[in-house]
């Protein structure tokens, strides 16, 4: 863990799907001390509970989250923008005198947290819809393809059917000639972070446990009313399968079922393979991203030793 210093501490509490990660963040909280930001690219929608695992009513009112349903699905939200509001409620918090307590599974906003952003030209909607419908027309992976060709370095980092970063870097190429990949190289350190972040991630150490938490989760979502909740979605007019919001795992595969790509049974089976590539690509994240407090939510011990590695936070 990083050395102390006279700055406010913050909290980083990142993991795959289904690791735990709600649960321990509430049991931090109601220890005392912390107050919890969402970091999680789907939870920022309203009317996505069941698919997002967004917190109860009453897991709210116990532990109110900020930067929850704060856009409509029809709206979009950059990572700059994640960037901003964060900094905003972790001020807010300190000033309380309460410890900011970051959680969640979107590991690019928390490497935009801590890293800053690329200056990038803004996003091109002519550019978006014809590279959506190439994408349909051939599929991603044809596009990834292409990224190849343009841009290596990004398309060794991206995963074939990663739509929406491939679109962007497509994007990113097509306006300006010049590879995101080298955008982000150009890229100028931000200011130092006026915290001292305290970085953890949860996850269960066999990844037979957390595929087996992920198929759970699913069938539970699938039993609470997930059809029922994306059949409202989909039925209006202006959210379609193209958006940021209807791409997020899950809502896409039932929103396939209910155009009848598929059965039910097709469903889940699509709907968790989805989720373990989801929770693939975190872990790479994770593994990649530099020291960590690596936690295992089945640890008898673990809010206590949680506690204990970060002592003097509250």
């Amino acid at each position: 863990m990083s050395q102390p210093t006279d700055k406010p501490v913050a909290i980083c509490l990142m993991g795959p799907t289904a690791a735990g990660k709600t649960a321990l963040a509430m049991a931090l909280v109601e220890q005392g001390g912390c107050e919890i930001i969402s970091v999680d690219s789907g939870m920022i929608y309203r009317g996505m509970d069941i698919g997002t695992a967004k917190p109860s009513a009453e897991e709210l009112q116990r532990a109110p989250h900020r930067l929850i349903d704060i856009r409509d699905p029809a709206e979009a939200y950059s990572a700059a923008e994640f960037r901003a509001d964060a900094l905003a409620a972790m001020a807010e918090i300190t000033a309380a005198g309460r410890t900011p307590l970051l959680v969640g599974g979107t590991m690019m906003y928390f490497k935009v947290l801590r890293d800053g952003l690329a200056e990038l030209p803004d996003a091109d909607p002519v550019i978006r819809a014809r590279l959506d419908a190439e994408a349909a027309a051939h599929g991603w992976p044809h596009l990834h393809q292409r990224l190849q060709v343009v841009d290596p370095l990004a398309a060794a980092r991206i995963p074939p059917m990663d739509s929406q970063r491939l679109q962007r870097a497509l994007e990113v190429w097509e306006l300006t000639g010049k590879p995101l990949s080298q955008w982000h190289a150009e890229q100028v350190a931000p200011e130092p972070l006026p915290y001292d972040l305290r970085w953890l991630a949860i996850a269960p150490p066999e990844r037979a446990v957390l595929h087996g938490r992920i198929a759970d989760r699913f069938d539970q979502m699938l039993a609470q009313g997930l059809i029922a909740e994306v059949a409202g979605l989909k039925a209006r007019p202006d959210l379609h399968l193209g958006l940021p919001s209807m791409r997020a795992v899950g809502y896409r595969q039932v929103w396939e079922y209910l155009d009848g790509q598929y059965g039910r049974d097709e469903l889940r089976e699509k709907g968790i393979a989805a989720t373990r590539q989801l929770a693939k690509r975190q872990l790479t994240w994770l593994r990649s991203f530099g020291e960590l407090l690596w936690l295992d939510p089945a640890d008898p011990d673990l809010l206590s030793q949680t506690r204990r590695h970060l002592h003097g936070f509250t």
